[in-house]
């Protein structure tokens, strides 16, 4: 029987509880818009979520050559038929009026409309000259988390083997990069060890700076669920916002910013000093215990409180559950990837799994999340830093391999040094070095930190800068050509999760105008700048989707993320599928090391590693000395204090995060009525006692400063822990009278004004959560309330005074658990 539910006010909608070991039932989400029902579909289109890194299967509702709604997918092995509000209620983004629909080039300082043989004849004239004049290094591309595997790969090609250039990144860097960076130090290789299937098994789950509940919302639907069934697995939380995992945890610690290495040796230390760890599993399959052992020797309990401002207590306790547990899943993200120290303290959770033997088996593995849909997908293509099917730069015989299957000579792609991670293009364009920029679904001008100095290198006359995007945002506003994009559901392409499960997403209506898919625009870029192979054949033969995802296939044959046993037609089935997927493995693969670490080997791991204090790369003899048989690697780590501390002058630490109902810059969501509506500004939030001592209550107008810059948003006194104040990091000004940047009034409204220009040394992830900051009353409130939602992390610890956030009418959603497998296709 349907049921329906208000899904802005209740994210996470109807439980299905479930015990250990059991699948996980089926629970099938809807949403059409109004007046719509299911007679009035004429299709149903396969695809999968865009707007967060879950996954989630659904299809798309088409009628009369319009998106109007979406359904879970019953059959998919990631979300059993379940959305999230962000899924239900997303694809009204595409329907947006303010959708670019024809190309823009800056005439007379103004962007003004034209055809695509304008736009692109201005790139290739500039990408051409810029080659003759100063070589490959003076182009760089920035691109996403957002498109698909097949347009990752053809940008890889392009930038990599056609123009040559060192310089191609994503924004994943600012999400993902130290998830890649923690797995090659640790397995050798990137690629996620753990499945979402372990959540089914584990008895312990603990999440380490992972705001499950809003980041993923479907894996924290399947969380709960567990916890309400028979058998609920308990929870360790870390992270100093009151979230939903911290609120159901057996055991929440609440740290200072920048001191999770410190926390994690402490958990480390106890766990050794108990002798809870698994000796068979360490002298079988790792390197480098003693070296661990010795260097948590010291960080007692007593020790980390000190450092982190969490009770030795309570250290001790959760080391007690980690160290006792039969199943351990471990989940990581932005708040140890954004933090001081980040890979270093990642590696710490690897190390943690390993040295208990929990990995390879049900319930037990790390799962070193994703923040973006698409980001798994940068790295595997070489989109992100890295070279394709996850080969070493440093290693001759794989650059020689990834020469023969594009049949260009070896020397043609770069590998003098490591490929150019975000921020270090960001600085070459600074400094001149980079003329051309081509930016590609993304808005650094809100979500890259220091945005005055963003602002400043994007808006400079010597750098040509390309965008495209489906809005005319922050950064497309100082661009010299803006292309419009297709987005999902107007073009074809794969997507992989962060538990490698890969979605086909099928074309459901055409773009708007004369929008084009990303991956139609490189292609037509290749062909006009003629990129050549070795024979004088075009470098790029593929001409559409799957022709590029065939030739995929055979770049990752052989490696990690092998796809060689996946095709169009497979992925229209039921389920995702989860890589390697080969003709040994026909099914895809649940987890790996199920028989041991298998990538970490000399000849074949993807890195030889870093040094996570100075970020300096370990030399092939180095690194075959340490681990000649390919083992995991036991990386330890020193706890050394932030760069940036708090003082008398900024007192508080700044962080910043996400919001259950925005992604990235808000550039779809700020456009979707229920998602807007529900959280719709900035916020700022203290907890009681730093609100009592700076005088300042729910609803006040404060001002956030730090050294870069500052921004302006209503208080909420949340749980938060003290000394710490939090802003979502969102918001920009696309909406707003300025357009790209604060109004006159100086008033910002971006959390990016006033973060750091930092970066982990190994990862080289931008750290969004150690800077320090102060507050200032601007105005009091006078019975205002702050736009944070109450249903996540940002609830009021006085709920009494703050109407609950509901969604009404227009964000009720249906759903039905009598489904029958595989039923809702």
């Amino acid at each position: 029987m349907p049921r329906e539910s208000d899904r802005i006010a209740h994210p996470w909608g109807a439980r299905t509880p479930y015990g250990p070991g059991r699948p996980w039932p089926v629970r099938v989400d809807s949403f059409l818009q109004p007046g719509m029902s299911a007679e009035h579909i004429e299709r149903w289109v396969p695809t999968a979520s865009l707007l967060h890194s879950n996954g989630d299967a659904m299809d798309i509702a088409v009628a009369d050559g319009r998106i109007v709604g979406v359904r879970g997918r019953a059959g998919d092995r990631v979300n059993r038929g379940r959305l999230g509000p962000k899924d239900l209620f997303g694809w009204q983004a595409n329907h947006a009026t303010d959708r670019l629909t024809t190309p823009l080039v800056r005439d007379g300082g103004e962007l003004v409309a034209c055809d695509w043989d304008i736009a692109m004849a201005r790139i290739v004239t500039a990408a051409k000259s810029l080659l003759g004049e100063r070589g490959p290094g003076a182009i760089g591309f920035y691109t996403s988390g957002q498109l698909f595997l097949e347009e990752y790969y053809t940008l890889a090609v392009i930038a990599r083997a056609g123009i040559g250039t060192n310089h191609l990144d994503g924004n994943t860097r600012l999400c993902t990069a130290t998830a890649a960076e923690a797995l090659k130090e640790t397995f050798g290789c990137d690629g996620q060890p753990a499945s979402y299937a372990d959540v089914d098994h584990a008895d312990v789950i603990a999440l380490f700076g992972h705001n499950m509940a809003e980041t993923q919302p479907v894996l924290w639907m399947r969380a709960l669920d567990r916890l309400e069934g028979p058998e609920p697995p308990r929870l360790v939380c870390v992270d100093p916002r009151p979230t939903p995992a911290a609120r159901c945890a057996t055991v929440h610690l609440a740290p200072r910013a920048g001191t999770n290495v410190a926390l994690l040796n402490a958990l480390l230390h106890e766990i050794i000093r108990t002798d809870r760890i698994d000796r068979d599993y360490i002298d079988a399959r790792t390197v480098g215990f003693d070296e661990l052992a010795a260097q948590v020797a010291t960080c007692t309990p007593a020790w980390a409180a000190g450092i982190c401002d969490v009770p030795a207590r309570k250290i001790e306790h959760a080391a007690e559950v980690l160290g006792e547990a039969e199943r351990l899943l471990s989940t990581v993200l932005q708040g140890v990837y954004q933090s001081h120290q980040a890979t270093a303290a990642a590696v710490q959770v690897n190390n943690l799994q390993l040295i208990r033997g929990m990995l390879g088996r049900p319930g037990c593995g790390v799962l070193q999340m994703n923040g973006q849909p698409t980001a798994e997908n940068t790295r595997e293509c070489g989109a992100d830093g890295d070279l394709p099917g996850f080969r070493n730069w440093q290693n001759d015989r794989h650059v020689t391999d990834l020469a023969e299957i594009w049949n260009v000579e070896p020397t043609r792609i770069p590998h003098y040094a490591p490929p150019t991670p975000a921020m270090q293009i960001f600085r070459y364009a600074e400094q001149g070095s980079i003329r051309m920029l081509w930016i590609s679904g993304t808005n650094p001008a809100v979500s890259l930190p220091d945005l005055a100095r963003i602002r400043s290198i994007l808006g400079q006359e010597r750098l040509f800068t390309v965008v495209q995007d489906l809005f005319l945002t922050e950064t497309a506003q100082l661009a010299d050509v803006v292309m419009p994009a297709a987005t999902w559901g107007e073009k074809t392409g794969t997507f992989t999760n962060a538990d490698r499960t890969v979605h086909l997403s099928d074309k459901a209506v055409d773009p708007p105008g004369e929008a084009r898919p990303d991956l139609d625009i490189f292609l037509d870029f290749a062909r006009r700048m003629d990129f050549r192979d070795r024979d004088e054949r075009p470098l790029i033969a593929w001409h559409d989707p799957e022709s590029a995802f065939e030739a995929w296939k055979r770049c990752s044959e052989g490696r990690p993320c092998d796809y060689t046993g996946l095709t169009y037609d497979r992925l229209r089935g039921d389920s995702g599928i989860q890589w390697p997927c080969t003709a040994q493995a026909p099914d895809g693969t649940e987890r790996l090391y199920t028989g041991g670490i298998t990538w970490a080997a000399p000849d074949v791991c993807e890195t030889y590693g870093r040094d996570l204090v100075t970020g300096a790369a370990v030399s092939e003899t180095e690194y075959r000395a340490l681990n000649p048989d390919g083992r995991a690697v036991l990386k330890a780590a020193e706890y050394l204090p932030p760069h940036e501390d708090t003082d008398d002058e900024y007192p508080l630490q700044l962080n910043t995060g996400r919001t259950l109902y925005h992604f990235h810059t808000r550039t779809k969501t700020g456009r979707v009525p229920q998602l807007n509506a529900a959280a719709p500004d900035v916020w700022v939030e203290l907890s009681p006692s730093e609100a009592s001592r700076h005088g300042l209550a729910e609803g006040d107008l404060v001002e956030v400063t730090s050294p870069r810059g500052s921004l302006r948003g209503r208080l909420r006194i949340t749980g938060i822990r003290d000394g710490m104040v939090f802003v979502p990091f969102h918001y920009g000004y696309w909406d707003t009278p300025a357009g790209d940047q604060p109004g006159a009034d100086g008033g910002g409204r971006a959390a990016n004004e006033t973060t750091v220009t930092d970066w982990d040394p190994a990862s080289k992830q931008p750290l969004f959560k150690t800077a320090a900051a102060r507050l200032t009353l601007i105005a009091p409130g006078d019975g205002a309330i702050a736009p944070a939602p109450t249903t996540g992390a940002s609830a009021p610890v006085h709920p009494r005074t703050i109407p609950p956030t509901i969604g009404g009418p227009a964000a009720v959603a249906v759903h039905t658990t009598d489904v029958l497998e595989g039923g809702a296709r």
